[in-house]
């Protein structure tokens, strides 16, 4: 009887994963196969344009870029140094409890929450102008930055007590222990955990609508004081186009730009993480 249930629950969690692909592949099979005639060199480095055949993606796809990457320096010390406070240095202190978990139920406010958030203290408050990349950076790292800080003490929990009492033993610090001994153990899980923020970050439209950000741009932006438009908010314009190509063609090749983006930092954080995973074994 125990052995007719293990194997009756291994076939639907075998039928829901091939199911769960199976979605997935057709969507991406099919946003790929519309995109397959636009997505070319002039579509990459060109403005958009009323004309289907014109249109790019460029100044969108510089904005995005330059955003996440502003998001990523702001967020990661942040996150990840709340996270080392909380775990190495508060102690189990009352106060620090209460902080860790008002930082998980901030995780999964709204994004549209954050949008608010940022319209009143960055443009209200400190008078930035609306839209530009700075603000956008700062919004969306409201946003991440609790999810980074729960993915970083979630790692550096994992890393086993018996590295930090060794290191205490030879005569070590506690900063000591936690840069020598504890961050290179749980950089593989912090890492994990922020390139997870960082692909929510650059999916994001509602919280960057709330402070402004342009729908469409005809120029990348120069500098970080930049009006800029995100990828997702360009590709939704073109969906609203009157003419079919901008649906089933500019639309699906944006789609694929942004998959490709993304897939691109995971990636690059599937590498560091490897290469760092190694180190420890070697």
């Amino acid at each position: 009887m125990r052995n007719i249930e293990e194997r009756a629950f291994e076939l639907l969690a075998i039928i829901a994963t091939v199911f769960g692909v199976l979605v997935l592949s057709v969507l991406i099979t099919y946003t790929f196969i519309e995109a397959l005639g636009w997505l070319d060199w002039q579509f990459l480095t060109s403005p958009p344009s009323r004309f289907p055949e014109k249109a790019g993606i460029y100044p969108s796809l510089v904005g995005s870029i330059m955003a996440i990457s502003l998001v990523a320096l702001f967020s990661i010390p942040l996150g990840v140094g709340t996270a080392i406070f909380l775990e190495e240095y508060a102690e189990k202190r009352r106060i620090a409890k209460l902080i860790e978990i008002n930082i998980s139920n901030l995780a999964a406010v709204p994004s549209i929450v954050y949008g608010l958030l940022g319209l009143g203290l960055f443009v209200s408050t400190l008078h930035l102008k609306p839209g530009i990349v700075l603000v956008g950076s700062l919004t969306l790292t409201l946003l991440i930055l609790p999810t980074v800080t729960v993915a970083s003490q979630e790692a550096l929990r994992a890393v086993p007590s018996s590295l930090r009492e060794a290191s205490f033993a030879i005569g070590a610090t506690r900063w000591q222990t936690v840069r020598n001994a504890v961050l290179p153990s749980a950089l593989p899980g912090i890492l994990t955990g922020v390139i997870l923020a960082l692909s929510r970050a650059i999916g994001e439209t509602a919280p960057l609508i709330m402070i402004g950000a342009a729908t469409t741009i005809f120029s990348a932006p120069k500098s970080i004081f930049s009006t800029y438009s995100p990828m997702p908010m360009q590709i939704f314009m073109w969906t609203d186009m009157p003419r079919e190509e901008f649906l089933h063609g500019l639309a699906p090749a944006g789609v694929i730009v942004l998959l490709a983006l993304m897939l691109s930092m995971n990636a690059f954080a599937v590498y560091m993480r490897n290469r760092f995973e190694k180190r420890l074994r070697g």
